[in-house]
C-alpha cells in the first residue's frame, strides 16, 4: 500500500510526517519524493528540502550523505530571468523506518515557500524487523 503526503513549507520551516504506530509492525520506504516552487518562473528561488529520521535543531541547506539519519534530499533552482528550472532529488530507498519522519526547507535564493510530494510504501514487518527498525530510529544508525 502507498501512503502519500503533500504540503507546502515556508522558508526555514520543519514539519513532522506522522507515521508511528502502537505496535511498530508497519514499516515504510520512500517510493517517490518531488518538490515544486510555489510560483514557477515568477520569483528566483533555491530550495533545499530534506527528509530526516529525527527532528532537526536547525534548518539549513547543507546536505551531508554521511548523516545516517538523512533519508533523502531535493534541490531546486528557479531563475525567472532565464525561465530556467533545475531539480535534483536523491532518495535512500533501501532504508526502512517505522517512526515519524521530519521534512525541512531552506530557500537560499530568497524566502519563498516550496511544495513537496512524498509517497511512502507501507511494508509489513515481523517482530524482529520492527525491533531492528525501531532501534535504528532510536540510535540514528544504519
Amino acid at each position: 500500500m502507498i501512503k502519500s503526503f503533500r504540503g507546502q513549507l515556508a522558508d526555514e520551516e520543519q514539519d513532522t510526517i506522522r507515521l508511528s504506530t502502537k505496535n511498530g509492525l508497519t514499516g515504510y520506504k520512500i517510493n517517490k519524493f518531488q518538490i515544486m516552487h510555489v510560483e514557477p518562473g515568477q520569483q528566483d528561488a533555491e530550495h533545499t528540502i530534506k527528509l530526516y529520521m529525527y527532528k532537526q535543531e536547525t534548518v539549513d541547506n547543507n546536505i551531508d550523505f554521511d548523516d545516517a539519519t538523512l533519508l533523502g534530499a531535493a534541490y531546486l533552482t528557479d531563475d525567472k530571468a532565464t525561465l530556467g528550472t533545475t531539480s535534483t532529488v536523491i532518495v535512500f530507498d533501501n532504508v526502512t523506518f517505522n517512526q515519524d519522519i521530519f521534512i525541512t526547507h531552506e530557500d537560499t535564493g530568497g524566502s519563498q515557500p516550496c511544495n513537496y510530494y512524498l509517497e511512502l510504501e507501507q511494508v509489513r514487518l515481523d517482530l524482529s524487523e520492527a525491533t531492528v527498525a525501531t532501534l535504528k530510529d532510536m540510535r540514528g544508525t544504519e
